[in-house]
């Protein structure tokens, strides 16, 4: 018959509740916000009203049953990876509500080690796996102190910060297999099974644009992309990060046409000054490649469209870099297909009739293309003003930008722009993307953000072809051009200004860590092996040269473990100091000798020894054999014993300090 499970004590507790949260907190960073919030709410709400009593099942099932439904929710119903790691998430929170026993708490610390690898599912960068590597170390704490309790040791005083070193040398034992794995084993251009795609979109171009969509990219200054140029590089004002062209308008929505994809590309006529340049681009949701408008050259894996936006072949959802060649385009589409030209002058029936009238008034008025284009940016430079206020818009959304609001940003400018083009008879198009760029000094290289994410118009001019208009930078230049520099030159931080060196310098890590993890493909590692004086080496010497190196380091890492289990124990290891003492003089323990048996042994040839190396034999066989003790008690005892078997030297006595165990 079993006993009873052996129920943790406060502490133990509060070091596995720890752990788990550690575990959890990189996992919630990646999840949107609102979600996070409630499953980290959750998860301290379980905590505090389970401290002292289980929560009843039926309450159990009933918060999963919740938090379930809320992630579903959150994901709009789809299945994928991060409705997978919200669910894991959810489960992990309402975890604690069931933790009072010793073996509840290893089901817990075991369960919360897949928050960090759930994590890397979503993000990769620096900051994931420093609160990966932390939440895993206190797991490791936790496990060393469900050890102690189980063994009864969970009496010991010492501090935290032994248990932390501990945990540092065992994994500075496995560090030598770790970097086999990460510089030696092959490298594979795809990898071995598909990930889904993600459910939680991140920020990033869409296929459409309504009024309002962009709010929250507008306001987010997390990275996008970063570019290093080499030879000329254009200026700020000049960086139009294309991303999709947008045709199809409904009266509200702008959509780029799914047909169009297979249409033939259209002709161009490149200028004079190209810019070469590499581009590291952050993980979205997206398929789509931004370029310099316009992009040159296609890299592998890319498909180039009709109106030349770059399309991936499989979604951008981990960190990549791409090859570039642009150059500002002499002649673009000097020439319309009798298709694309009514495509690019539709407009809905029905809606926005001012506008529409406008622009039938501006055409019956006469005056070449160039002219209205001309008038329309002077009515909105003179006009109209820049903001991310902008109340809810109606039916005829463009009516009331242009005649009512006369307020707004890129997506109204834009949109308004190119429907007063098109009601003139001119051939217009949204594009969408990014513009301008940061320069970040530390690292040396160009850097948008999210928030750069702008739409301007293309209009076509007979002779000329497509030619860009940018409605917003006639209404406010500093806002395409300086935010980031402003934004950049001191952000403020619980009150205090932050130097731009601060965001140069926390980028700049970012793009290091990507260049040195998150880039390191198989070319990176045949240069490595290069420098190691190993040329030419195949794959399947690679694989063995690491099987051989994996092996190396799993024999060290025997041998250590082995050393470390024998040598744990302070009491033991002081016993074996004895031990080593009695061998110099030939009265060494066998391997299969007792510690009384060794003592009678002894006394047996060398009855001087006998007295105290008895007395030293039973308060070992007791510290190590006998039952539960009060914690002072044994904390004090197990002090002397260790000073007893250390000052004990062959022929001397401990008589001074009894016969207590």
């Amino acid at each position: 018959m079993t006993g009873s499970p052996l129920r943790l004590d406060p502490q133990s507790r509060g070091w596995t509740l720890a752990a788990g949260g550690a575990c959890l907190l990189p996992l919630l960073l990646q999840l949107p916000a609102g979600l996070a919030m409630g499953i980290g709410a959750t998860a301290l709400l379980v905590a505090a009203t389970s401290w002292r009593n289980r929560l009843h099942a039926v309450v159990r099932m009933l918060l999963a049953g919740i938090l379930a439904t809320v992630v579903l929710a959150f994901s709009h119903f789809a299945i994928g990876r991060d409705t997978g790691c919200a669910l894991l998430a959810a489960m992990l929170a309402i975890k604690p509500s069931e933790t009072f026993t010793l073996r509840d708490a290893r089901s817990l610390l075991g369960f919360a080690l897949f928050a960090p690898f759930a994590t890397f599912l979503l993000d990769q960068g620096p900051l994931s796996l420093l609160l990966g590597l932390v939440g895993t170390a206190l797991v490791l704490v936790a496990l060393l102190r469900l050890t102690d309790l189980e063994s009864g040791f969970q009496v010991d005083p010492a501090p935290g910060w032994q248990r932390l070193v501990a945990v540092g040398k065992l994994v500075a034992i496995g560090l030598p297999l770790a970097l086999a794995a990460f510089w030696l084993f092959p490298r594979l251009a795809a990898p071995l099974w598909g990930v889904p795609e993600r459910t939680m979109a991140r920020p990033g171009l869409s296929d459409h644009m309504s009024p309002g969509d962009w709010v929250d990219m507008l306001s987010d200054d997390s990275t996008a992309l970063r570019a290093q140029f080499s030879g000329p590089v254009p200026a700020p004002s000049q960086m139009y990060w294309r991303g999709l062209v947008l045709w199809e308008f409904d009266g509200r929505t702008w959509r780029q046409p799914g047909w169009l994809g297979a249409y033939p590309v259209a002709a161009v006529e490149p200028g004079r000054q190209h810019w070469n340049y590499q581009l590291e681009v952050e993980p979205t949701s997206s398929h789509q490649l931004v370029a310099l408008d316009l992009p040159t050259t296609v890299p592998a894996g890319i498909d180039l469209s009709q109106d030349h936006t770059l399309n991936s072949r499989r979604s951008l959802d981990t960190l990549t870099r791409w090859q570039m060649q642009s150059a500002r385009p002499a002649k673009f589409e000097p020439a319309l297909s009798p298709l694309i030209h009514r495509l690019a002058l539709s407009l809905p029936p029905g809606y926005n009739p001012r506008t529409v009238a406008l622009g039938r008034s501006w055409r019956a008025a006469g005056g070449s293309d160039e002219a209205i284009v001309a008038r329309a940016m002077a009515m909105i430079r003179r006009d109209f003003a820049y903001t991310l206020a902008v109340p809810p818009l109606g039916r005829d959304s463009i009516d009331e930008f242009l005649f009512t609001q006369k307020a707004g940003y890129c997506e109204h400018f834009s949109s308004a722009f190119v429907v007063l083009m098109r009601a003139a008879g001119i051939p217009a198009r949204v594009v969408t993307g990014y513009v301008g760029g940061y320069w970040n000094q530390v690292g040396g290289y160009w850097q948008v953000r999210r928030s750069d994410a702008h739409a301007w118009a293309e209009v076509w001019l007979p002779g000329r072809g497509w030619v860009r208009e940018d409605p917003t930078a006639a209404v406010a230049p500093d806002r395409i051009y300086d935010t980031l520099a402003d934004r950049a030159s001191g952000g403020n931080l619980l009150g205090a200004q932050v130097p731009a060196q601060v965001f140069d310098i926390g980028d700049w890590l970012r793009h290091g860590w990507n260049d040195f993890a998150l880039g390191f493909d198989a070319t990176r590692q045949r240069q490595l092996l290069g420098r190691l004086g190993v040329d030419d080496v195949d794959t399947t010497s690679l694989a063995l040269l690491f099987v051989l190196v994996a092996l190396l380091a799993v024999a060290w890492m025997g041998w250590l473990v082995a050393r470390a289990e024998r040598e744990r124990d302070p009491v033991l290891r002081a016993w074996h100091r004895v031990d080593r003492r009695y061998a110099r003089l030939g009265l060494g323990r066998a391997p299969s000798e007792t510690a009384g048996d060794w003592a009678r042994r002894v006394g047996l040839t060398h009855p001087s020894l006998a007295p105290a190396l008895s007395q030293l034999s039973r308060r070992f066989n007791n510290w190590r054999y006998a039952g539960p003790r009060p914690a002072r008690e044994v904390a004090a005892r197990r002090a002397e014993l260790i000073q007893a078997l250390r000052r004990h030297r062959p022929g001397a006595t401990d008589a001074p300090h009894g016969e207590r165990p």
